[in-house]
This record gives structure tokens, C-alpha cells and sequence, in this order.
């Protein structure tokens, strides 16, 4: 049985079941796919891992500071030897 009221999507006006949403649009947020999802979501394009740091998955998160490291710990190209 429903809960009073109804989906607060705009446009719907369906029954509530849960957390102000009717079943359908209960079903997207909870899949992350509704504007605001249930969990914050990787910013990575089309991940839809949950948040971890940085606005990035752990996976993303990782690559992203792996990469990072790898540029920074780059030795730099030896000088030219003076002639003397």
C-alpha cells in the first residue's frame, strides 16, 4: 500500500511509495539515475561508481593520481655537458 500524495517528479502523478517518489521513479534514483541520485557518483564520463575522493571512484581516483605521480616523478633531461 502507497504511502499519501503524489511522485514528486514533475510531470508524474502517481502514487508515493517511498521517499516521495512512485515506484518507477523510486526504482532511477535508486539506480543513480534520477538529477539528484541517491549516492554522489564518480564525475568520470558515464561512471557510475559511487563517489569516493575527489569527485572520482576509487578506480578513477587511483589512475588519475598514478598518472599524476608518473608526470611529477619524470627525471628531467640531463643538461648539456659545457664545453671546456
Amino acid at each position: 500500500m502507497g504511502k499519501e500524495g503524489t511522485c514528486k517528479d514533475k510531470d508524474c502523478s502517481r502514487e508515493v511509495i517511498a521517499r516521495g517518489y512512485c515506484r518507477k521513479h523510486y526504482r532511477l534514483w535508486k539506480a543513480g539515475e534520477m538529477p539528484k541520485p541517491r549516492y554522489k557518483t564518480c564525475s568520470f564520463e558515464k561512471c557510475r561508481k559511487h563517489w569516493f575522493r575527489g569527485s572520482l571512484c576509487e578506480e578513477h581516483f587511483i589512475a588519475a593520481r598514478g598518472a599524476a605521480k608518473g608526470a611529477a616523478s619524470a627525471p628531467a633531461a640531463p643538461a648539456p655537458a659545457a664545453n671546456a
